[in-house]
This record gives structure tokens, sequence and C-alpha cells, in this order.
């Protein structure tokens, strides 16, 4: 039987240091009859995109990438049009996309994954001339990518305390959109452009999306009073925030936004500045990927998410 070739795309420098493990993880629990493995390490950003390129041309099977969704990023821009699959060892801070696809977190478990070979294609997004395949987001939730990228210490602790350090300062803004040829104004703390349904860290901001349905999810979010704020808060965490009053939710096929005046926009975690006019779509099904064999399985809720089932803020009628 002819084995695939697999090579792994590490980054060195994501997340909470995971990656340091992996190679010995990888020798352990890859399945030697199945798969052939090299291992890259990206050494500079977006060398990622180089290496996936090259890997194509080179005729591997499968990239794997190593760190957080930025380092995914960098290998789906050099993936997707190709032949190749992508795989995933979660390694990064918030690890959105893995955390929606269900890939564990555990480095060994992610790998037990890439034995299991099971492959589905996904859509991506293309804002303008970049590609991203988990989320994006103009206002206040690029202010904090931007800010999170150059703190020392990862994690949510760190991620939360530039959410309560800007918040209260923060000043909304007025933004011209057209969503599938319908254009409105709105003013907004930020606006989400969604693959998948979460930022990481499991704060699950588009509820709604899903990766393979050829869809944008639109989540329009207005400044909480910050009285309000702990109990809209907790409405990430329980697949609840599009159902806050505070909140639109839409699906669309294409979305320009005319006057992003600040031109920051968050691609999966990493701040980028772009032309004020910003026109997103959707490459429906446009990247292979590895998915575990229960991700058709909705993870349950705990036993204790019942006692928060009732929303403990106003709601909009349904």
């Amino acid at each position: 039987m002819k084995k695939d070739k697999i090579l792994f795309i590490i980054n060195p420098i994501s997340g909470v240091g995971k990656q340091k493990l992996v190679e010995q993880a990888i020798e352990k629990v890859l399945d030697k009859n199945l798969f052939d493995y090299e291992i890259a390490y990206t050494e500079y950003a977006h060398h990622g995109t180089l290496l996936s390129l090259r890997a194509a041309l080179n005729n591997i099977d499968i990239v794997v990438s190593v760190g957080g969704d930025g380092s995914i990023n960098d290998c789906v821009r050099g993936l997707i049009g190709t032949n190749v699959t992508l795989g995933i060892i979660p390694a990064g801070s918030g690890n959105g996309l893995a955390r929606t696809l269900k890939i564990p977190l555990n480095i060994e478990d992610a790998i037990e994954v890439l034995n299991q070979n099971k492959r589905a294609s996904i859509d991506t997004i293309k804002v303008n001339n970049k590609i991203y395949a988990s989320i994006a987001g103009i206002g206040f939730d690029a202010l904090i990518a931007r800010e999170f990228r150059e703190t020392k210490v990862r994690g949510f602790n760190s991620y939360f305390s530039l959410i309560l350090q800007h918040y209260p300062f923060y000043e909304t803004q007025n933004y011209q959109l057209e969503i599938d040829g319908v254009k409105t104004e709105v003013n907004a703390l930020f606006v989400c452009f969604a693959n998948s349904n979460q930022f990481g860290f499991n704060t699950i901001i588009a509820p709604s999306a899903k990766v393979d349905d050829g869809f944008i999810q639109v989540i329009i979010v207005k400044k909480v009073p910050m009285i309000m704020l702990p109990w809209t808060a907790q409405l990430l965490f329980f697949r609840q925030f599009d159902k806050s009053m505070y909140v639109t939710s839409t699906k669309a096929k294409q979305v320009k936004v005319i006057n992003n005046d600040s031109r920051l926009v968050n691609l999966d975690g990493e701040s980028v500045i772009m032309d004020k006019e910003l026109i997103f779509s959707v490459n429906p099904q446009s990247l292979n990927i590895i998915i575990p064999n229960s991700n058709v399985q909705e993870r349950k809720e705990p036993n204790w998410y019942s006692l928060f089932n009732q929303p403990l803020i106003p709601l909009r009628n349904q």
C-alpha cells in the first residue's frame, strides 16, 4: 500500500509552547504504516505559505499546521486550489478553527485524528486579496487582535484583560455595509465575518456559522452598557450570543464594507492593515481537511448547562 507523504509545518513561537512537544509525539503516535513524514519549522512571518506551496509542488499529500489560527491561515493560503489536504495540530492560544472542527487540543489525540485520515471539504473566505479559514472582524475586534499580538503573555487571561482595558474608552463606528446587494448603515462596536463559529477559547461568536454551508455569517455587535457586559459575555460560552438584543446575525454570500476608516482587520488573530473598502466572498468547498471521525456528532453540553439555560439579559423577540 502506498503511503501518504506528510509535511508537518511547526511554528516554533506560536501559542503557549505546546509545539515543543510535537516531534516526540509524532514519532510516538503517527502510524508509520500509513505515512512517511518530514518536519519543517517556520523561520519568519508567513513562511508557512511558502512551505505549503513548495509541499504541493513536491507531491506532498498532507500538510499539517502545528500552531494557532494564524499559522493555519498561512498554510491555507498555500494549499487552496491544490489537491493537498490540510491537517491540524492545535498549538495556539485560542485554536478557534480546531475547536470548531472538534479536533482535540491534546497533541497525541490530534495525531490520532491524522491516523484516522477522514477527509472533508470546507469553505474559505476571500477578503480583497487575502484568504482566511475561520473568522475576520473590524472595529473593536481588530483593535484587540492588534494589541494581543503584541503581548508577551498569551492565553485567555491576557486576551480578556485587554478587552477590559480598552472597552470603556472605545468609541463605536458607523459602517456602511452592502450585504448580498442590500445596502445598510450600522453603528457597531465591531462586525465579524465568520466561516467558523468562534474566536477561540470556546467563545462562540457565531453559533449558526458552519464551515461548509457556502455562507458568511455576518455578526453586527453594538456596544453593551458596562453594567450588562458580564451577562452578555457569558452568552459567548453558551452558544446564545446571537440571541442578545445587542447582536444582529445574518447569512450572506458576499459582503462589502465601504468605509472601514481605520483600515484595520482581524484575520484569524492577525491584525492586518487593508483598504477602507472590503469585499468578503465565499470560496465554497475550497479546502480539503482532515477531521475527526466523530465530527458529525455534536459535543454534549456540560450537565450544568441547564442551570444557565434561561438568559439573564434581554433577548430579541423571537
